[in-house]
């Protein structure tokens, strides 16, 4: 699939430099999605004033559960193979829950408290809803803080999917597809 938005290239002007030099780890290349984000810096300083990547009340695992679950349901394989990539082992989600993140729920692989974190995301993509009995079986796990970080966290990385995918962003070298995708 052809991009429908070319990302932009060096040199930068100095509010995109400056734009990407906060999002981007020193001597690396700032990534598709950022780049494409930069021609309206508007857009990149906005949606990464609000970003959750930061330590907050969520467990790393908790956080990147929601997103992984969250793109997939989304068909963002962009997103999902950057998260893959950068922060899946970091996180503790091994190769198999890798791959359940875009499975069918329930899973053996998940502990009862990663699975309500996938029906969270679940519900939340499919109905913008949670019933009475999810938000009371999450309600004995997390913290309310906790809990609004999981629902800002879905709704982020929707509007990050509809980016990259309105977008077609181009993946990544070296991050994982989908599972029964082949590496492109």
């Amino acid at each position: 699939m052809t991009p429908r938005m070319e990302p932009a290239s060096p040199p930068f002007d100095d509010t995109s430099t400056r734009l990407l030099a906060r999002i981007t780890p020193p001597g690396k290349e700032p990534l598709r999605l950022f780049r494409t984000m930069v021609r309206s810096p508007r857009i990149l300083e906005r949606m990464f004033a609000g970003a959750l990547l930061d330590p907050g009340p969520l467990g790393l695992r908790e956080r990147e559960l929601m997103i992984l679950r969250t793109c997939a349901r989304c068909g963002a394989e962009y997103e999902w193979g950057v998260h893959v990539a950068y922060f899946s082992a970091r996180a503790g989600i091994d190769a198999e829950q890798v791959a359940a993140t875009c499975g069918p729920l329930p899973a053996p692989c998940w502990s009862e408290r990663d699975a309500l974190v996938l029906q969270l995301a679940d519900a939340l993509h499919d109905a913008a809803q949670v019933s009475e009995p999810l938000w009371q079986a999450l309600a004995q796990e997390f913290t309310h803080e906790q809990l609004l970080e999981l629902l800002a966290l879905a709704g982020y990385y929707h509007a990050i999917s509809f980016l990259v995918n309105g977008c077609r962003v181009e993946h990544e070298t070296g991050t994982p597809r989908f599972p029964g995708n082949a590496q492109k």
